[in-house]
């Protein structure tokens, strides 16, 4: 199958992937592309920015907790009727769990045949910006680097010099080169950026970022790149360990059979789509609640409770505290829950964050406490 796609990776985190990404799939959507947006690990924040870069659902490419083969066939589900699809890497390109790159960016650019840009970060650099990129083109061959995109320039001659070592070194076109961003257009915090969901002024910070693009990317040169990428073989069904589609049970009315809730707004967002969409699939009927705005626990079958930033809510999570009554109630007269990540602390009796103490729902017999600095894995 032929599918236009192109793979942002860096030599380290926070070196601009995420600005080229989200850059490229808004400014593609604003030319009038279908984007099919991908990130690589298990991330919900990045996915929540290029879900709304491109307008449609972010996934995940795992390949510690998918196998390859699932990695390939979601990969080709949910890209094979856009026409480009764009993989955000994850830190540097060849970073994974060992030093033999397990699981790295690289390896899911092999797995997928994927050419891929690497942005690299320039500041106080010129020539010495090519030695990198040539250790990258030689560690792994078979990773098939396409292009570069210089980031953080300085001016018109830091660009020329830094264009003329990569080419001539390197022998790799330069693809773009974007200049300091004065203004901070995704700010990030203890987990990474903002959510979506928090920033202010998001939809001016997405049509920013498209004008970014377009102003400092060779956007049409990496669309042709993304169109050299071969086809992908589409595997047997069977090897995949995805679940087809099975028919949906309804009651007499028409309606779904059973409701479950799902926490759903500036302190909960963190789900994987194909979580939700498997439940819908097997004939539930998905209930988003708001713990910050509702005053009460709808009639449900059961409720599942994701991830989020519960910590930065608090206060108002703590405030409301007919909606914690209620959720109480529901648990104790046996409601199923699952709630994992800041679901599970919201169940908590207290979370302490920023030597502040919240009351939260007392569910569960435990205090979080939120430290500057992570304690351990």
């Amino acid at each position: 199958m032929n599918i236009p796609r192109i793979l942002i990776a860096g030599l380290r985190g926070g070196g601009g992937k995420t600005l080229v990404s989200l850059g490229l799939a808004a400014a593609w959507r604003k030319r009038g592309l279908d984007v099919a947006p991908f990130k690589k690990g298990p991330d919900y924040i990045d996915t929540a920015w290029l879900s709304m870069a491109a307008g449609k659902a972010c996934r995940n490419l795992d390949l510690f907790l998918m196998s390859t083969s699932v990695v390939t066939r979601s990969f080709i589900t949910w890209a094979g009727a856009a026409d480009v699809a764009v993989i955000e890497g994850n830190r540097g390109l060849f970073d994974g769990m060992d030093a033999r790159g397990t699981y790295s960016t690289a390896e899911l650019a092999k797995l997928l045949q994927t050419p891929v840009v690497l942005v690299v970060d320039c500041t106080k650099s010129t020539r010495t910006v090519a030695a990198p990129v040539l250790g990258c083109q030689r560690l792994d061959p078979q990773v098939a680097i396409g292009g570069v995109i210089l980031n953080q320039t300085s001016g018109p001659r830091h660009d020329s010099v830094l264009r003329e070592a990569v080419q001539h070194i390197c022998g790799l076109p330069v693809l773009g080169a974007v200049a300091r961003i004065p203004r901070q257009l995704f700010p990030e915090r203890h987990l990474g950026l903002v959510p979506p969901q928090e920033h202010e002024q998001q939809a001016d910070s997405i049509q920013r970022v498209a004008e970014i693009a377009e102003q400092y990317l060779d956007i049409e040169a990496i669309e042709t790149l993304a169109r050299q990428a071969p086809p992908l073989k589409i595997l047997d069904h069977s090897s995949t360990g995805i679940l087809p589609v099975k028919q949906t049970p309804h009651g007499q009315d028409g309606r779904a059979t059973v409701r479950i809730g799902v926490f759903r707004d500036t302190a909960f967002g963190f789900y994987y789509p194909e979580n939700l969409e498997a439940l819908a699939r097997e004939g539930a009927r998905l209930v988003e609640i708001s713990p910050l705005r509702d005053g009460s626990l709808p009639e449900l079958d059961a409720l599942y409770i994701g991830g989020g930033f519960p910590e930065t809510m608090a206060p108002a999570l703590a405030r409301n505290k007919p909606f914690i009554e209620s959720l109480r109630r529901s648990i104790a007269a046996g409601l199923p829950v699952y709630a994992e990540c800041g679901g599970a602390v919201y169940l908590g009796e207290k979370l302490v964050y920023e030597q502040k103490h919240y009351n939260m729902a007392g569910v569960l017999p435990v205090t979080f406490v939120f430290h500057k600095k992570m304690q351990g894995h």
